[in-house]
């Protein structure tokens, strides 16, 4: 399969489509998945990120009056969807692999599913708590940063395995995303301290970065800028998601700590109802990606949060 950075050059200049799904709810059929991204191939997406969601726990009172924790995933089934894409559309999967959640020794083996199935690109982030926790924790023997699972991913592409010291074994190849927020990470006490740890991310072997959503296209160009003057020469992709609901206005900036520019506030307040705010966000991200164009992004990368009509609207704007 192709890398994501091969991807990038062999488009000259031209801006790629690509999306990023989420695997279903265990229990529905992976079929409606498939369906929402069939028509979205009309836009020949290179590459198809998934994303991977930790365990969550819960707790459920027993009569004795104790507390059972309960350890379950909701969506489970990343590797399993990475495969049939691969195979069904003939794109490159992008599995998302996480710190939480994971030893360092389920981390290569998970690492080692990919490589034996040909998938070439992972992103490497550090992942939301596990919920209900409100601070991330690590699991025993396993990563607070996603620098050091960089650091991992990067060893075994020279061959260097965890507890393999004395034995020769072969590379994979992996092509290493991580996240940058243009925004800020809400837990980086300012600009600086972000861009520090960005920076170690991408000396660690990091390949290239996509972008938390942002809705101010000058806040992407401006972290763009930043990353240049502070020596970031990898490719940066800027992550898009349309404005579907009037209420996202309010659950948005809370779940992702980001800000939304006035004019789309206004714009959006004054819809009578969520079949008008869709149509200003489908706008208001069309514009963005023509902002985006000009700049120069290597790839306009849209978080489809499962439905697909909205960028279809894009997207026939746009490629």
């Amino acid at each position: 399969m192709t890398k994501i950075t091969d991807h990038i050059k062999a488009a000259n200049g031209k801006p790629i489509f690509s999306i990023e799904v989420i695997p279903p709810i265990k229990g529905d059929n992976l079929k409606n998945l498939l369906d929402n991204i069939e028509p979205l191939m009309e836009f020949k997406p290179p590459f198809i990120d998934v994303t991977y969601h930790r365990e969550e726990y819960i707790e459920r009172p027993l009569p004795d009056g104790t507390i059972q924790k309960i350890v379950t995933r909701k969506r489970p089934g990343t590797v399993g969807i990475c495969a049939a894409i691969m195979h069904k559309f003939g794109v490159d999967p992008v599995p998302h692999v996480l710190c939480g959640g994971f030893t360092r020794e389920e981390t290569e083996d998970f690492l080692i599913d990919l490589h034996y199935l040909g998938i070439d690109n992972a992103l490497v982030l550090r992942g939301d708590p596990a919920k209900p926790f409100s601070t991330f924790k690590p699991k025993e023997n396993g990563y607070s940063y996603a620098s050091e699972l960089v650091e991992q991913v990067a060893n075994m592409n020279r061959g260097v395995y965890l507890h393999e010291e004395d034995t020769a074994l072969a590379p994979s190849d992996f092509c290493i995303g991580v996240a940058a927020y243009p925004e800020k990470h809400f837990e980086a006490l300012d600009h600086d301290i972000d861009f520090h740890y960005l920076k170690q991310k991408i000396d660690k072997g990091a390949h290239y970065i996509v972008t938390q959503m942002f809705f101010d296209t000058k806040k992407f160009l401006d972290f763009v800028a930043r990353c240049r003057q502070e020596g970031i020469t990898v490719p940066i992709i800027p992550g898009l998601k349309p404005l579907s609901t009037r209420k996202q206005l309010q659950i948005l900036p809370k779940l992702f700590h980001l800000e939304i520019p006035e004019e789309l506030r206004k714009a959006v307040e004054s819809c009578e109802n969520d079949q008008q705010a869709r149509q200003v966000g489908v706008e208001w991200c069309i514009q963005q990606c023509r902002e985006l164009t000009a700049a120069g992004a290597p790839v306009l990368h849209f978080y489809t949060m499962g439905k697909a009509d909205n960028i279809m609207k894009i997207a026939r704007e746009l490629f």
